[in-house]
C-alpha cells in the first residue's frame, strides 16, 4: 500500500479544490467539484468562488442562483449550503436521517410535533414566504423545519446584496424531486467528498458531511471496485478514488485567498495540514465564532485578510518574503475589486 506523505494530502486536495489553478468549468460544476460550499455568511460564497474560478463576477452566483441550477439549503453538517441543483437531492437524501435524530438529540422535540408542523408548513407556504411570517403562523421556529424537512433559501435572499437567507420554499417546489435510496445517497456523498478532498478516511467522510459512521462505511465496501486504498504517514488508511490523481511534490502554489469558513479549513481536512496547528485556535475560538478571511501561501493559511473601505488588508502571521508580498497584493487587488 503507498505511502502518502502530508505534501502529497496537501496537493491533492488543493487540486480538487481548484485551488492550484484557477477553473474554466461552468458555475454549477464547480460546486460540484467543491463538494458544496458551506454560506451561512453569504459573501462567503462569492469569494470561494471568486478565488477558484477564472472568470466570475457577483452576478453569475446571482444568475444561477435565480435560474435554479445552484440553491441553497441546510445539508451538510446541518449548515447551510451551496449546492448544484443536481447535487441537492443526493446529498438531501443522505444526510436526512442523520440530520433529523441530531435533532432529536439536541432539542429532545416530539417527532409526531414535527411532522405535524411540517404538514401545517405544507398547506402554508404555497409561495416563497419570509422566516418571521411562517413562525408567527405556525409557532415554530424555522430552525427546526429546516432540520425536520427539506426548504430552500429563494433568491434575492442569501446573496450579496440581500445577506439574510430568510426567504424560503420547500425543494421540491423549487426543483424537481428526485428520488434517491438511502444507499445511492451514501454512495453519491463519499464520491463527491473524495472528489473535492481526497484522498480521506471514512472518518473523514463522515465528519464532513455530519453523518454517523455506519452508512459510510457500507457505501465504502460497495464501492471497493471503483475505490484504491492509501495510507498516511501516521499509518491511517485512506481511501480515493481510482481515477484521482496525486500532483507531484514540485507542484507549484500560488497564493490564494479564502473566505470565512471555508471548508478545507474544518476538521475533516486536518490531515492535510493546510491549517497549521499552531494557528488553529487564532481561526476558530469562541471570542470569535465567525472565524476569519485566510490566505494561502506554499498551499497552508499563513495570514488573515479583510475588505475596508480602502481595499483587502493582509495580516500574514509572520514576515513574508518580498516576492510573496507581491504576489500577495495582486491577489488582493483582484479580490478588492469583487467588492466594488
Amino acid at each position: 500500500m503507498r505511502t502518502l506523505s502530508q505534501r502529497e494530502l496537501l496537493l491533492a486536495m488543493l487540486d480538487r479544490q481548484l485551488l492550484l489553478r484557477r477553473s474554466g468549468l461552468p458555475l454549477s460544476a464547480v460546486v460540484e467539484r467543491m463538494g458544496g460550499l458551506q454560506a451561512q455568511y453569504a459573501p462567503s460564497m462569492y469569494v470561494g468562488l471568486w478565488t477558484r474560478m477564472s472568470a466570475f463576477a457577483r452576478a453569475d452566483l446571482d444568475a444561477a442562483l435565480s435560474e435554479r441550477t445552484v440553491v441553497q439549503g441546510t445539508l451538510l453538517r446541518s449548515t447551510i449550503h451551496l449546492v448544484s441543483g443536481a447535487d441537492y437531492w443526493p446529498l438531501a437524501a443522505a444526510i436526512r436521517e442523520s440530520r433529523k435524530q441530531w435533532w432529536l438529540q439536541s432539542r429532545k422535540d416530539d417527532p409526531a410535533a414535527l411532522d405535524a408542523a411540517v404538514s401545517a408548513l405544507r398547506a402554508l407556504l404555497r409561495e416563497p414566504m419570509k422566516a418571521k411570517d411562517i413562525e408567527a403562523a405556525l409557532g415554530v421556529k424555522m430552525e427546526a423545519f429546516n432540520q425536520w424537512t427539506e426548504l430552500v433559501r429563494v433568491p434575492p435572499s442569501g446573496t450579496w446584496d440581500r445577506r439574510r437567507a430568510d426567504l424560503y420554499a420547500f425543494a421540491e417546489d423549487w426543483i424537481p424531486r428526485v428520488r434517491v435510496s438511502a444507499a445511492d445517497a451514501a454512495d453519491h456523498l463519499v464520491r463527491r467528498y473524495l472528489g473535492a478532498f481526497g484522498p480521506g478516511s471514512p472518518a473523514d467522510i463522515a465528519n464532513w458531511a455530519g453523518v454517523g459512521p455506519k452508512p459510510i462505511l457500507a457505501a465504502v465496501e460497495r464501492m471497493r471496485p471503483e475505490l484504491r486504498e492509501y495510507q498516511s504517514e501516521s499509518g491511517a488508511e485512506l481511501i480515493d478514488l481510482k481515477e484521482a490523481e496525486i500532483p507531484p511534490l514540485d507542484t507549484e502554489l500560488p497564493v490564494r485567498c479564502l473566505p470565512v469558513w471555508d471548508a478545507t479549513m474544518l476538521v475533516h481536512c486536518r490531515r492535510t495540514g493546510i491549517l497549521p496547528e499552531q494557528f488553529r485556535t487564532v481561526l476558530f475560538n469562541t471570542k470569535n465564532p465567525q472565524s476569519f478571511n485566510t490566505f494561502l501561501v506554499d498551499g497552508c493559511v499563513a495570514g488573515t485578510w479583510k475588505h475596508t473601505p480602502t481595499g483587502v488588508e493582509l495580516e500574514p502571521f509572520r514576515k513574508l518574503a518580498a516576492s510573496t508580498r507581491r504576489e500577495l497584493e495582486a491577489e488582493a487587488v483582484g479580490l478588492a475589486a469583487l467588492y466594488s
